[in-house]
């Protein structure tokens, strides 16, 4: 780390109330025109337009914000970083962002706080043990990690785990050692930081109104803040997806869903890993300041609203104290709702439009925070016309030809997802 984030420097600042810290990025007035235009000040964006200065030397970018940075999906998520897919258009993709995970805190210059405590799936059928063995064999086939653990295996890396529970015992589980868990406004900071140092604008309180296209092709946009020309527009709004596609007027395959997360109380260290329970869609960690950090499926309904509803919290709760029953000791501090952009596959979408030079960044359904270093990566590499195998099969078009990406195989459904 550099001496501005470095030991001495929090040390000083500490004893001195922080009062010498500045900025982290510019706060600048857009220009008239950009080479390139980033919609969407999340994770995504940021990262996109990072790469975008990084790796291929376009500075000339905008990132226009309707908010503030970071105050989307990237800052309402439960955190998790895994690479466990069964498919090859989903898990080549997510292994490459895995390995940008494991160096991204030194990549940014900037402590994410990536912790890769593993994760656990686990099983209760002999159905579910086969498809689990399934999906470990094609994640190494893949070059990622995967370690099938019995009954005795999930005990020994979970020992408050319900393993024997009568009504949904556990057989075991597939472990993945690499994935764990980050911060999410680290994150969100740490791209926007980065980006902001290679001359990227970070345009903030900015709400795109419209997108001009004239002849076929994008030539720029409207905002709050007065028109912006650009020669490429890249779309990463995440629940917003559908509604800023039909101001260019796109309809894309997207519904926009609410999902609820929630937190505990702060309490001592009980679960060293990500555990996922097989029996029902439930997910669990425990942050560093001790809180349970968990949720389940979604609230099953379209809306575009930051909040659930008390049935799904009931259920949440009910899921979670069947897998792991000391967390009916544990008060309940918050909850909160990202909007998800869900696709008919529950696969995401990193493709160019039929609109030449608008590009699409979509559908992450529950994948959003996991793929953020990958999506920018492989984002900006489409932007500057050098695609990558790694989102070959993540195409626009594969809900007209039937290629989809089906991890469920639950059909064409977006909600069951």
């Amino acid at each position: 780390m550099s001496d501005r984030y470095g030991f001495w420097r929090l040390l000083r600042e500490g004893l001195r109330g922080h009062t010498g810290w500045g900025p982290a990025w510019r706060d600048p007035e857009p220009k008239a025109e950009y080479d390139v235009i980033i919609i969407g000040g999340g994770g995504h964006g940021l990262a996109t337009a990072y790469y975008l200065a990084k790796v291929h030397g376009i500075t000339n970018v905008a990132v226009l914000e309707k908010g503030y940075l970071g105050g989307g999906n990237v800052g309402r998520n439960t955190t998790i970083v895994r690479s466990n897919y069964l498919h090859t258009g989903n898990e080549l993709f997510y292994e490459k962002s895995l390995q940008l995970w494991e160096g991204l805190s030194g990549d940014l210059d900037y402590n994410v706080m990536f912790s890769p405590r593993s994760i656990i799936n686990c099983f209760h059928t002999d159905g579910q043990r086969d498809a689990e063995a399934r999906r470990g064999n094609q994640m190494i086939l893949h070059g990622a990690d995967a370690v099938l653990l019995d009954k005795e295996g999930v005990r020994r890396e979970a020992p408050l785990i319900d393993v024997d529970n009568p009504r949904f015992p556990i057989y075991g589980g597939l472990m993945q050692k690499r994935a764990g868990t980050a911060r999410h406004d680290a994150v969100a900071w740490g791209f926007a930081r980065g980006a902001d140092k290679r001359g990227v604008d970070l345009i903030q309180n900015c709400e795109v109104t419209g997108i001009d296209v004239e002849d076929g092709r994008v030539t720029g946009v409207q905002t709050s803040r007065g028109p912006i020309k650009a020669k490429k527009i890249g779309m990463a709004v995440a629940g917003n997806t559908s509604r800023v596609g039909a101001l260019a007027g796109l309809r894309l395959p997207i519904e926009s869903h609410v999902l609820q997360a929630f937190v505990s109380e702060g309490i001592k260290p009980m679960l060293h890993n990500v555990i996922t329970f097989g029996a029902g869609h439930f997910y669990i960690s425990q942050s560093d300041k001790g809180g349970l950090v968990f949720g389940a499926s979604l609230d099953g309904y379209n809306t575009y609203a930051q909040r659930g509803n008390l049935p799904l919290i009931e259920h949440v709760m009910e899921a979670g104290v069947s897998f792991v029953p000391a967390m009916s000791k544990v008060r309940l501090l918050r909850s909160w709702g990202g909007v998800m952009d869900m696709s008919p596959d529950g696969s995401p979408i990193i493709d160019k439009t039929p609109i030449e030079g608008l590009y699409l960044n979509a559908g992450w359904c529950y994948g959003g925070f996991k793929a953020t270093p990958g999506s920018g990566w492989c984002f900006s590499h489409l932007i500057a016309d050098k695609p990558t195998h790694h989102i070959a099969q993540m195409r626009l078009d594969r809900f007209k030809t039937g290629r989809v990406i089906d991890e469920l195989g639950a059909g064409a459904q977006h909600n069951l997802h």
